[in-house]
């Protein structure tokens, strides 16, 4: 199984089904397969060979789907990227990849001119915005220059297009954040990403029936999968460019009869912020579910308060593996604090440094088997071999997550930090996670994040940033209820209220902007 014939077999059984829905735009199935193979028979024609990266620098949109299941259909690879990408990072991007096709829209001309010089391997680009794309074509020589309509209109293309893969080829690179600074490419194979659309789609219980509105960028790995997920049972997708007006995302859920909402924490923390939105219908919701951070304990219960009949799934998961754990919805009361159990066809070991399993309720690092662990990182081979280890048996590959769990008595696991934002302050050792945690439990704290900074006497100092909606919140009472709440070398040295916490575009939050703040 390779990821593009989930869209070629809901063509063949749903042709006239509504299968995306971005703006004022509605596709069914039948079109977005003629379309793909359109494009994929345009980059064909353009000379595409068997593994070409293909570069994605579009918004959320009908002609990003497109283009990725295009680049499937062309035995290629294709990279998403957030559109507002400046150029440094694109450059080192197109680099790194070798990238020789780029998608993009008009509006980013000035960017890819100065991202593209000496990317030597581009030799196409793509442009969405035909209405622009004569100027900016002129103002970026060496390449070879497209017009969407023309590649999707052009009849002479030959439609003997097909150059197969099979499910060990990779079928996409998804960067992201990297520990030196540089974004790390994360190979993912065909049947990598197969294996995770099965598991994840098996325990949300997706079907044809479900509509699944998404806010989230497709260049972050949990919005991408909503469409691959979707397009594997035949379901609607409502794609959105963001999350920028809630109260118009609200009127979509409720208009188009939305069953399933993916969210991160911060959308959470503004949804339940807006006291108006309880006044509309969500009788159709079936599901919300949360992941790229642990849903803090205060969202779980305000959304059960809020829509008791709504399944909640917390979830547990980075790009590396895509997904590894979840909360079944019949545990989310007993076990909020949990981001749950390993997903089918997933296995998790907790192990020391020396990597033996440890005993339950022992903190170590997870480790995660599976068919949905992926290839490593491009180009980084010493990276690679650091996250991704031999297994114990023939051919297997271990993920070495990074971070620190530990499971209960009952086999769920409980995130306990990042191994290197593990603060080290007096001689003592100190999770930021673990003081989010009891600060996101204080009314009126909206956002809390927690770092270590350098300080002359206890090595780092903690330093607190809160995001509140109360006038009543100030330092000096977070300080209070630190002091009354936690061990005294847990209590934090700094307290900073901010009308803001930077974001990555993943939606958590961005602490190394944070550090950088004056």
């Amino acid at each position: 199984m390779v990821v593009q014939e989930y869209l070629e077999n809901a063509a063949a059984r749903l042709p006239a089904k509504t299968a995306l829905i971005c703006g004022d735009k509605r596709l069914t199935y039948q079109q977005v397969n003629d379309s793909a193979n359109q494009f994929t028979a345009a980059l064909v024609h353009m000379g595409i060979r068997r593994q070409d990266r293909v570069v994605i620098f579009l918004k959320n949109s009908p002609e990003a789907v497109i283009s990725l299941y295009g680049i499937l259909k062309a035995g290629a690879i294709f990279i998403i990227l957030h559109p507002q990408l400046k150029a440094a990072k694109l450059n080192y991007i197109l680099k790194d990849s070798g990238a020789r096709f780029l998608i993009a829209d008009a509006s980013k001309s000035q960017v890819i001119a100065h991202a593209i010089a000496d990317a030597h391997d581009l030799k196409h680009i793509i442009w969405i915005d035909d209405d622009n794309s004569a100027t900016a074509a002129s103002s970026i020589p060496r390449v070879y220059h497209h017009s969407w309509s023309q590649v999707l209109s052009d009849a002479a293309l030959s439609s003997d297009f097909i150059q197969k893969a099979i499910d060990v080829d990779l079928a996409a690179i998804i960067y992201t954040s990297g520990s030196t600074g540089y974004p790390k490419g994360v190979m993912s194979a065909h049947y990598n990403m197969v294996s995770a659309i099965q598991s994840i789609t098996q325990y949300l219980e997706n079907v044809e029936e479900d509509v699944i509105l998404n806010v989230l960028p497709l260049s972050f790995d949990y919005g991408l999968y909503q469409i691959l997920m979707a397009f594997s049972v035949g379901a609607t997708v409502i794609l959105e460019k963001s999350f920028g007006y809630p109260q118009r995302v609200i009127q979509i859920l409720v208009k188009e009869k939305v069953t399933g909402f993916p969210i991160v924490p911060t959308i959470a923390a503004i949804l339940l912020r807006m006291e108006t939105v309880w006044n509309d219908d969500f009788s159709l919701l079936r599901y919300i579910s949360s992941t790229g951070a642990p849903f803090p304990v205060p969202h779980i219960r305000g959304f059960r308060q809020r829509l008791p009949h709504v399944k909640i799934y917390s979830m547990y998961g980075l790009t590396e593996c895509k997904r590894v754990s979840y909360v079944p919805p019949d545990q989310i009361d007993m076990r909020p604090e949990s981001v749950g159990i390993p997903m089918p066809n997933v296995e998790v070991l907790v192990v020391n440094e020396n990597g033996q399993e440890l005993d339950q309720s022992q903190t170590g690092e997870l480790v995660v088997r599976g068919s949905n662990v992926m290839q490593g990182y491009w180009n980084d081979l010493s990276e690679t071999a650091k996250a991704f280890r031999p297994g114990r048996y023939r051919g297997e590959t271990l993920l070495y997550t990074g971070d620190l769990f530990r499971k209960d008595t009952d086999g769920y696991l409980h995130f306990v930090a990042r191994k290197d934002d593990l603060i080290k302050t007096g001689g003592e050792r100190v999770s930021p996670k673990e003081i989010e945690n009891a600060l996101i439990e204080l009314q009126g704290v909206v956002e809390v994040a927690v770092i270590g900074v350098p300080d002359e006497i206890l090595g780092q100092a903690i330093k607190v940033f809160i995001l509140a909606n109360d006038t009543d919140i100030t330092e000096q009472s977070i300080l209070r209820y630190c002091r009354e709440n936690m061990e005294l070398f847990m209590v934090p040295k700094f307290v900073e209220l901010r009308d803001f916490l930077p974001k990555l575009e993943s939606g958590k939050i961005d602490k190394k902007r944070l550090t950088q703040l004056p």
